[in-house]
């Protein structure tokens, strides 16, 4: 039995990291400690102080919708290729970007995973090297995974428009990203350090680019990649048009803004972290009792029909996946110890349902866009607030319901 079960929407702090769930201070960044101290201090959390802050929340009035798709000059076969995706009216970030894209500002856009945001830089993007076929774009990305979805969102806008886009990321192998180098492609779509390593052996010259995306700066940032996005920055041109999308602008965060933007406007439609269609439940084990038969009960459930777990560890993740799979359950795991093509294997197995059980890291597991997931456990404690909200964000989307439950041993 769930032994506290709370719902709602709660009060986050913008810039993340400094409070605690119940609004102390804790093992955020702010209070001096570094995110390996914050970790081994996982016995404080007491999520029942997150849902406090809920009795003190003000309603915020739904951000406004200006246009449509169609009201965008992003020429007819870009605006064939949103249609036959069924998109007519944009999300706010959408709505309130391409117009500054397309009239070639810097953009600094604040918002949330899932808010379509790639489609908000990309669309414009691709309507202005289609224009040009000169044009080079730059899109920098934290994770494998994220870097892999967005190219497969520009292979879906850009049918038809003779674009090519070259995946450059870790994990995966370094000839054949090489030799896609040597092609005539528009995009470089790829992670910091293996873009860097191109850089460096002289395959990809970024003095030809015309414009740079940085997708998940925060998170970036987070992963310790600050030296290779500085590095990169540095070997761009002056004139260039430079669009940073980041969930959270701190110190860091503006520091790079300083060298990569210039004279940007902000658009900021960062939503609520939490939202009310989330249930949050906890549930209580007494310590050296046994969480995976407790997290077997639970995933036996008929309305779990497809979860993410997560765990601290990478060795950790992939115990508990085996452990699920000797079990009977159809599980997989996505950690830094897989390759490339296993993690992208597993992932198209979890989105088709051929396993409806991901266990992952918080590394991992950034950037991810999966629909329909109806539950989120949390078999390890978050490190941070921040890792809360992220992890418990994957579910309830698109207006849809979805369940967070976190196991705190006691």
């Amino acid at each position: 039995m769930y032994k506290r079960k709370f719902s709602g929407r709660s009060r986050g702090a913008r810039s993340g990291g400094g409070r605690s769930f119940g609004g102390r201070k804790s093992f955020g960044h702010r209070n001096g400690l570094n995110r390996q101290k914050a970790r081994g201090m996982r016995g404080s959390f007491n999520p029942q102080n997150f849902v406090l802050e809920e009795k003190v929340e003000k309603p915020v009035e739904a951000d406004t919708i200006t246009h449509k798709f169609t009201d965008f000059d992003l020429g007819a076969t870009l605006q064939e290729n949103i249609a036959k995706k069924g998109y007519i009216t944009p999300s706010p970030i959408q709505d309130q970007t391409i117009p500054h894209i397309l009239a070639g500002r810097d953009v600094i856009g604040i918002a949330n995973t899932g808010t379509g945001k790639t489609a908000a830089f990309l669309l414009p993007l691709i309507h202005k090297v289609a224009q040009n076929r000169d044009k080079k774009v730059l899109i920098v990305t934290p994770t494998r995974e994220l870097a892999d979805q967005i190219k497969e969102e520009f292979i879906s806008f850009s049918r038809g428009l003779n674009l090519y886009a070259v995946l450059t990321i870790g994990g995966a192998s370094r000839f054949g990203q090489k030799k896609d180098l040597k092609r005539g492609y528009n995009f470089i779509i790829g992670t910091p350090g293996r873009i860097k390593d191109f850089v460096q052996t002289r395959e990809i010259d970024l003095s030809k680019f015309d414009s740079v995306v940085l997708d998940e700066a925060d998170h970036m940032l987070d992963m310790g990649f600050i030296k290779d996005v500085k590095f990169l920055i540095s070997r761009l041109p002056q004139k260039r048009q430079s669009l940073f999308f980041s969930a959270t602008v701190g110190s860091r965060e503006q520091e790079v803004m300083t060298q990569l933007l210039t004279d940007p406007i902000t658009v900021s439609v960062k939503q609520r972290e939490t939202i009310s269609n989330i249930k949050q439940n906890v549930v209580y084990i007494e310590r050296g009792s046994a969480k995976i038969e407790k997290l077997s009960e639970l995933l036996s459930q008929k309305e779990v029909e497809k979860a993410i777990i997560f765990g601290r560890t990478k060795h950790g993740v992939q115990k508990i996946s085996n452990l699920l799979v000797e079990k009977g359950f159809r599980a997989g795991a996505i950690h830094g110890n897989k390759s490339q093509g296993q993690r992208a294997r597993t992932l198209s197995q979890f989105k088709n349902l051929t396993i409806n059980v991901l266990l992952a890291t918080d590394v991992a597991s950034r950037g991810l866009d999966i629909d329909d997931i109806t539950h989120v456990i949390n078999f390890d404690l978050p490190a941070t607030r921040e890792d809360y909200i992220h992890r418990i964000g994957r579910t309830g989307r698109a207006q849809k319901s979805g369940t967070a439950i976190t196991f705190v041993e006691r």
